[in-house]
């Protein structure tokens, strides 16, 4: 796997390791919301939201906007980039797993 390709699941995984930001990226599937209301949402203060929405666009996962009628108003939208990268990895997993599970079978089946 190329070292840039790592470097991104790496960090897609470690934004989706606190259950805060993946409730905040499920909420942002089903469209794009301001800050506030994943704040409110998620039932966090808004502050600590903006931590956690920092870390979710350093990562890549989100995409930060401002409405024209508002610039203090942060939209925030998923990217599907850093996904790709993640189930690439796990697709390369899986078909590693199956591999060996079949190889362990083929030799308990042998030896039987």
């Amino acid at each position: 796997m190329a070292q840039a390709h790592t470097a991104a699941v790496d960090r897609t995984l470690s934004a989706l390791a606190d259950p805060h930001r993946r409730r905040v990226v499920e909420l942002l599937r089903e469209r794009p919301r301001p800050a506030g209301e994943l704040a409110r949402e998620v039932g966090l203060a808004p502050p600590a939201m903006s931590r956690h929405l920092r870390t979710l666009r350093e990562s890549g996962l989100v995409e930060e906007s401002h409405p024209e009628f508002d610039a203090r108003v942060r939209v925030y939208a998923l990217r599907p980039e850093p996904m790709v990268h993640l189930i690439r990895w796990l697709e390369e997993t899986e078909r590693m797993w199956s591999e060996q599970l079949l190889a362990f079978k083929r030799h308990v089946e042998g030896d039987a």
